[in-house]
């Protein structure tokens, strides 16, 4: 389900803003939270997933903007489906980050535990994306993007976004996780950044031991993430408990 943006949504009105490649943007910051949930609304008959763009000092400073200055990877939705996710992450687990050993990986060790169960889904999605998002809006400063795609996972692919690109070059394979995440935990897309992604959560872990396996996905996913949080996985993980914002980064 892809559709040809010609610049005005159905039933909807937009702020100022053109393609940038793949990426439909506006040209300043959004003001009306509704905007975000009025997007997510109208996403099944558009077919365009919107996105957060937050303001990034790092590049205003020079007068950039990374969306046109900053390469891209070569899209590859159509190779989301042959990625393995458990064995991805696997792959992507390093147990050697640990100073002095692998006890900031307790109760695991220097093997990937695999995959956390899935959540039982209480709220809609959606529902829980458009929410944030609107909050997110309200206390931030964010540009909306809009992308062409059949999920919101598929974003990162899509666009061959490169922000984790310190970590790994295999944009199909962050796509993947996030659709099983999509799928475990009604984890969805709301920002996009250089190299930051941020989820909401519609289904988190509701005990300590889902957590802790959820916890062991996060770090494999970006260890960068891990590494700026204090304690093992088991003390990480008690702060996904009911949690419904993930947030990501590869800086």
């Amino acid at each position: 389900m892809t559709t040809a943006f010609s610049g005005t949504l159905p039933g909807l009105d937009l702020p100022a803003g053109r393609w940038h490649g793949p990426l439909w943007l506006t040209d300043e910051p959004l003001t009306e939270p509704g905007r975000f949930r009025d997007c997510i609304a109208a996403f099944e008959r558009t077919g365009l997933w919107p996105v957060l763009v937050p303001h990034d000092e790092r590049f205003a400073a020079n007068g950039e903007d990374w969306v046109d200055d900053r390469g891209r990877l070569a899209p590859a939705t159509h190779r989301i489906d042959a990625v393995d996710v458990a064995e991805t992450l696997s792959r992507w687990w390093d147990p050697f980050c640990c100073a002095g050993g692998t006890g900031c990986l307790r109760p695991f060790g220097a093997s990937f535990p695999g995959l956390a169960r899935k959540s039982q889904l209480r709220v809609d999605p959606y529902a829980e994306a458009g929410n944030t998002g609107s909050i997110l809006v309200r206390r931030g400063t964010y540009r909306l993007g809009l992308v062409a795609v059949e999920r919101p996972a598929d974003v990162p692919a899509a666009l061959g976004w490169t922000g984790m690109i310190k970590s790994t070059d295999q944009v199909a394979a962050v796509s993947a996780v996030l659709r099983s995440w999509e799928d475990r935990f009604g984890a969805t897309l709301v920002v996009l950044g250089f190299d930051e992604l941020e989820l909401a959560v519609a289904a988190p872990p509701r005990l300590q031991s889902p957590a802790v396996v959820v916890a062991a996905e996060h770090r494999a996913f970006s260890v960068r993430s891990f590494s700026g949080q204090p304690g093992n996985l088991r003390e990480y993980a008690a702060s996904l408990v009911h949690r419904r914002h993930w947030r990501f980064s590869w800086d």
